[in-house]
């Protein structure tokens, strides 16, 4: 992986220089993560005039990194000597010690304060933003990230195919939400990519639903939404159930219809097509069903280190799918009092030539009574 890490590395090198700086500073902990390999959180990367280095506040060996292992062994490491400090500000002053004279930094990523400190301690170092170019290199996977997240996706099947399993009468959304989570570690992820959401009743289909105590009843729409991180990437799937009883006849037109939406978004899932293409293909099914009103305002995004990373599949979305870029597809609709659908998979772009786009979260997306 070294060689890896390396290579991305000098990508965002290359886009510091392109923007006038002579070095860079990355403090976003996803980043430093993709750059860098399993550091701690508060750990820093400064991609320097001679050399690239980490900057912690402890030594590496008391800080394990949640068992993911440890970073890149040819990065130098700089520890501060005692608590207290900023890795930011040292990482600035050894910028300017080492004769740098600008430095890229992640300005959406740091406070004021930060920025403020930056300044104080290198008032000579010229500070510029490089904006997102860690998180755009970050959009297309190589195969090794798309193995972590299929494994992710794998882990998060296996717990939501055992709960179903089980009675879920009686049971409330936060008691079936602990359980999955506990699962999700159970078989072997990191943790929970996301607080689980677990909807039943009239708080079914809702995007992002709080579990309550609510109990599960006979007839109820559940909801379900969870996702596993695996060597930190993270992977999301939704389901949406009946409870006990078969069906009623609005619960399987709802259905339906969400069922065609996603299918819709899924199969437009091509390398070239645009953002708001894949949006538009699941919103134009519901529209046309007359729920134009209260939909959620994406279809999908992308996943990875982060739960929520681009591209957003959204009406107003700029740019097109690339090849090896894994996304959610989520439509869903909501009812306010009675309850709604919600279809979530973890899907990966591939050309047509390849078998088109991969699903990753395999567990069925038949409306089952349980």
């Amino acid at each position: 992986m070294s060689e890896v890490y390396a290579a991305r590395r000098a990508r965002l090198r290359e886009r510091a220089q392109a923007g006038g700086s002579q070095s860079a500073l990355v403090t976003s902990p996803a980043n430093v993560r993709y750059l860098a390999g399993p550091a701690p959180q508060d750990t820093v990367l400064l991609l320097g005039k001679s050399e690239d280095l980490l900057v912690c506040t402890a030594p590496l060996d008391e800080r394990p990194a949640g068992g993911e292992g440890r970073p890149d062994e040819t990065l130098h490491i700089h520890t501060l000597p005692g608590p207290g400090g900023d890795p930011a500000v040292a990482a600035a002053d050894l910028a300017s010690a080492t004769g740098a004279e600008s430095m890229a930094v992640e300005e959406h990523h740091l406070t004021v304060t930060r920025h403020r400190a930056l300044r104080s301690v290198a008032p000579a170092l010229r500070l510029t933003d490089i904006g997102g170019a860690a998180e755009q290199l970050r959009v297309i996977k190589d195969e090794e990230e798309i193995s972590c997240l299929r494994i992710a996706a794998e882990i998060a099947d296996q717990a939501l195919g055992e709960l179903l399993e089980s009675i879920l009468v009686g049971r409330t959304e936060r008691h079936l939400a602990l359980e999955l989570e506990r699962r999700l570690v159970d078989h072997g992820a990191d943790g929970p990519a996301f607080a689980t959401s677990v909807a039943t009743g009239p708080h079914s289909g809702r995007r992002g639903h709080r579990p309550t105590d609510r109990r599960v009843e006979e007839g109820d729409f559940l909801s379900v939404c969870l996702g596993a991180t695996y060597r930190g990437y993270r992977c999301e799937i939704g389901r949406t159930f009946v409870i006990g009883t078969s069906p009623a006849d609005w619960q399987i037109e709802l259905y339906d219809l969400v069922f065609a939406a996603q299918r819709a978004a899924r199969e437009s899932l091509t390398p070239g097509a645009a953002y708001r293409d894949v949006d538009r293909a699941a919103r134009q099914v519901l529209d046309s069903a007359g729920y134009s009103e209260g939909l959620a305002p994406l279809t999908g995004h992308g996943v990875g280190l982060e739960i929520d990373e681009d591209p957003q599949l959204a009406p107003a979305a700029m740019g097109k799918l690339d090849a090896c870029v894994p996304v959610t597809v989520e439509p869903g609709v909501h009812l306010p009092g009675r309850g709604g659908v919600r279809i979530d998979d973890t899907l990966v772009v591939r050309p047509e030539a390849d078998g088109g786009p991969e699903l990753l979260t395999i567990t069925t997306k038949e409306l089952l009574a349980l």
